[in-house]
């Protein structure tokens, strides 16, 4: 099956606020940050975009800043009873 666009009704869902919000309080430029939430095979799937220059700041040292990032909204997800996936791209 292929992603389907989720529909926007206006109302951001709480895995892309999530996600969002922690980003952009953490790198240089936070207008370059874009989360896209489509759903693939019964799961939520967010790509992250950000600028290059950014990147480092989100993958951190050892990965542990994209680790906690997954962490986090996997914790979201299981709350709304729901798995997601988040894919960090640049």
């Amino acid at each position: 099956m292929m992603s389907e666009a989720t529909p926007d009704d206006g109302i951001a869902s709480p895995f892309r606020s999530v996600i969002e919000v922690v980003v952009r309080a953490l790198v240089d430029q936070p207008a370059s940050v874009s989360v896209t939430e489509t759903q693939r095979q019964g799961m939520r799937l967010l790509e992250l975009r950000m600028s290059p220059g950014d990147m480092g700041k989100i993958i951190g040292r050892q990965g542990r800043t994209a680790a906690a990032l997954r962490t986090l909204l996997a914790v979201t997800a299981e709350k709304h009873g729901a798995r997601a996936q988040l894919d960090i791209r640049d």
